[in-house]
């Protein structure tokens, strides 16, 4: 079965090609050059996937999701987590899922106090910085674990389809594809006709999005043994405010 690389640029190159064509993606010794530590501290990173809750607000009544959320803020150039709250999209950037608060599982404290996750999140603001040209502006971030498995035969990484996530930037790392086909990543232009479609397969390797330009989505996975899955990290950006439900008037 042939899977289609995508095609990675160096750290270097990274901002620049998110400026030109609203996304980029690294390898993962490139996202360890990038965040500043090295591939080891990452990859001890993972086994965090394994054991977390499953997500009980899917909307298509599906089993096959496993999610852990956090938000912190990167301002003056420190990062600091902040007190666990819901995660909300608006319908118009989440048909599925949006319009209501989403109560998920906070990370574990031993994922997000290692220096490693400081140092990615850290890569993540500067970059988004570099490419906005405000070198001081206030990130909220929120960061979103997550397993999707093929215990009822499918898994849906992108159930809502096709879609943006109303915030700035949007990073997603390949953690691990374990005995699964399907997965392939699909990006294209919101405003235009040009797209790409790729799987990514590498363990911390990484693709960065301007969200305000692109749409992307994945498709679903099929299971080629017993215990199929795949897991991301997701990290969210967006300039001065999180995304919050707007009080009824």
């Amino acid at each position: 079965m042939q899977i289609l690389a995508p095609s990675t640029v160096s750290v270097a190159e990274l901002h620049n090609a998110v400026t030109r064509k609203g996304y980029g993606m690294l390898n993962a010794a490139s996202v360890a050059e990038w965040a500043g530590c090295s591939l080891k501290e990452l990859q001890a990173l993972s086994p965090s996937w394994d054991h977390m809750p499953p997500d009980n607000y899917l909307k298509d009544g599906g089993r096959y999701r496993r999610r852990l959320h956090s938000s912190f803020v990167f301002e003056n150039d420190a990062l600091h987590p902040v007190p666990h709250r819901a995660h909300w999209q608006s319908l118009d950037y989440n048909a599925l899922h949006g319009g209501m608060e989403r109560w998920f599982e906070p990370m574990h404290e031993a994922t997000v106090n290692t220096p490693a996750w400081t140092q990615l999140l850290t890569a993540f603001a500067h970059t988004a910085s570099q490419v906005r040209g405000t070198p001081h502006t206030k990130w909220c971030i929120e960061a979103h674990q997550f397993r999707i498995d093929t215990t009822d035969g499918i898994g849906r990484p992108t159930p809502e389809g096709a879609h943006r996530d109303g915030v700035d930037f949007v990073a997603v790392f390949m953690v691990n594809r374990t005995h699964i086909k399907g997965g392939e990543t699909r990006v294209f232009e919101a405003n235009g006709p040009q797209g790409e479609r790729f799987t990514l397969s590498e363990p911390w390797s990484l693709m960065l999005l301007d969200d305000t330009r692109v749409i992307h989505e994945s498709t679903p996975i099929q299971p080629l043994a017993e215990g199929g899955h795949r897991d991301t990290l997701v990290l969210t950006c967006r300039a001065d405010k999180f995304q919050d439900a707007e009080p009824s008037a």
